[in-house]
């Protein structure tokens, strides 16, 4: 039996901003370079796929070091 996918969850621009404190530019950015899944619905209707958002995040490495 197939594993169920994952629930995307979608939300504004300003939803995505403020709940992983981006500004609102840095979401269009992303947008726009395509690091995140965006759909335009009607000609300023735009939802962000807030899954993707946390798909797309890098984990920080230590590498270790002298400080």
């Amino acid at each position: 039996m197939p594993s169920p996918s994952p629930v995307s969850e979608w939300g504004t621009i300003a939803d995505a901003s403020a709940r992983f404190s981006l500004s609102v530019d840095t979401v269009r950015r992303m947008i726009t370079r395509g690091e995140i899944e965006a759909k335009r619905f009607g000609p300023r209707l735009i939802r962000v796929n807030l899954t993707s958002i946390e798909a797309s995040a890098r984990p920080l490495q230590y590498l270790g070091g002298d400080a």
